[in-house]
């Protein structure tokens, strides 16, 4: 063998490991269509949801200081692309499953992104879906938000800070009712996939750099103040209604 060809058989040889899975899982995927119903259905379900990105239900024109343009972009590149590769991973995973003595560090990759993706979508639509509104809470939300915090404007300038301390990087600040404690809090969240245990979002803000850089640059502060003006304060009012009364059940042990 020369040494060239060596080398050619060397490097085709080490394409990867997980690119070596997902081929066999995709060939044995489809071997698994001609099998049992049975294995098919214990795989399946469990991926079989094609999640379809969520239309905007306000009018991206009419956010202030928040361009149509960015949220246009927002929406069409890093939510619904996180939604298209979502159905992806779900497919992969199937797949994964069927390969018999398949490498769990393999498949835990997948995992891996699975999580990160099924982040990205829920809080991007939680994030659009408290947008579009005239910024100003009600009273009873006030009220509500200053008895935990001792103000309202206290709830607001920490909310704020945790922003103003992830701008230039990623992630996301969220209020959110704790399920388990029963505690309303802001939550810093430094990426897709760390959540708050047990919580509920009520209010979230997107920091990653793609949600202002195109309107504001480095600017993030600029950003935060412009996300305030269009908060749908009535939706949150709803989130935190549907969950008050909600208490998760504890172990008797």
């Amino acid at each position: 063998m020369s040494h060239a060809t060596r080398r050619e058989f060397i490097q085709s040889a080490s394409v990867g490991a997980a690119g070596l899975l997902l081929t066999s899982a995709v060939s044995a995927a489809e071997s698994a269509d001609k099998k049992s119903a049975d294995a098919d259905t214990m795989i399946s379900p469990v991926f079989a949801t094609e999640h379809k990105p969520k239309t905007l239900d306000f009018d991206p024109a009419k956010l202030s200081g928040i361009s149509e343009k960015l949220m246009r972009s927002h929406w069409e590149n890093n939510y619904s692309g996180a939604v298209k590769t979502l159905n992806a991973v779900n497919k992969q995973l199937a797949a994964a499953l069927s390969v018999k003595d398949s490498p769990p560090w393999a498949y835990n990759d997948l995992k891996r992104e699975h999580l990160i993706r099924t982040g990205s979508v829920v809080f991007h639509e939680l994030y659009f879906g408290n947008l579009g509104g005239d910024g100003k809470a009600d009273a009873s939300l006030r009220s509500e938000l200053g008895s935990r915090f001792g103000s309202f404007d206290a709830w607001e300038s920490e909310f704020r800070k945790i922003g103003a301390g992830l701008g230039g990087g990623s992630g996301w600040v969220v209020l959110g009712y704790n399920l388990h404690t029963q505690a309303i809090e802001n939550y810093w969240l430094a990426d897709h996939a760390h959540g708050p245990a047990a919580t509920l979002p009520l209010l979230v803000m997107d920091m990653y750099e793609h949600a202002y850089q195109m309107d504001y640059g480095a600017a993030a502060g600029k950003y935060i103040d412009a996300f305030f003006q269009n908060i749908r304060w009535e939706v949150v009012g709803s989130r935190l209604a549907s969950v008050r009364n909600f208490k998760m059940a504890e172990g008797t042990a």
